[in-house]
């Protein structure tokens, strides 16, 4: 269903607005500049995979950990997403977009900030990289990176 929003929020009784592919999620960042992408990765993938390019759109991704690396969930999620979203140009009532590996952590992190009170929050469903391919490997059949979408690495 690449490009359709599979569930949109309470119509549906989800615990978060719903799930888009990247190139939706870019359209709609492009449309809005009250919006935010909210990369909940961990620092070691952003530092060595690559993290989404919004300079494009005038603006940059947020980076909150939804889990510290390797796997420990990290307690202050919400304290960081809140305070990272009041120094942006997000504003309240405007979309956020939720973004991992290949969609299941931006999922939980999606209903965490749905549960506080933001959003409408969205799931890229996708994420950065996808799942794997028939060779095992990430990032070349679907997520942020195979969409071909503005993307950057150190």
């Amino acid at each position: 269903m690449a490009g359709q929003v599979r569930n949109e929020g309470a119509a549906s009784g989800a615990p978060y607005a719903g799930d888009l592919s990247p190139r939706e999620t870019w359209n709609r960042l492009s449309q809005n500049d009250a919006a935010q992408l909210i990369d909940v990765r961990t620092g070691a993938e952003w530092n060595f995979v690559g993290v989404p390019n919004l300079a494009p759109l005038g603006r940059d991704a947020l980076f909150c950990e939804w889990q510290r690396f390797p796997s420990e969930p990290n307690p202050e999620f919400l304290q960081d997403a809140i305070g990272a979203l009041k120094r942006s140009s997000w504003q309240p009532g405007a979309p956020l977009f939720f973004l991992c590996r290949s969609g299941a952590r931006s999922r939980a992190a999606a209903i965490a900030m749905t549960k506080a009170g933001y959003g409408p929050c969205f799931n890229i469903s996708e994420g950065f990289e996808g799942g794997l391919d028939p060779d095992h490997h990430r990032g070349r059949t679907e997520g942020w990176k195979a969409s071909g979408l503005p993307w950057v690495q150190s």
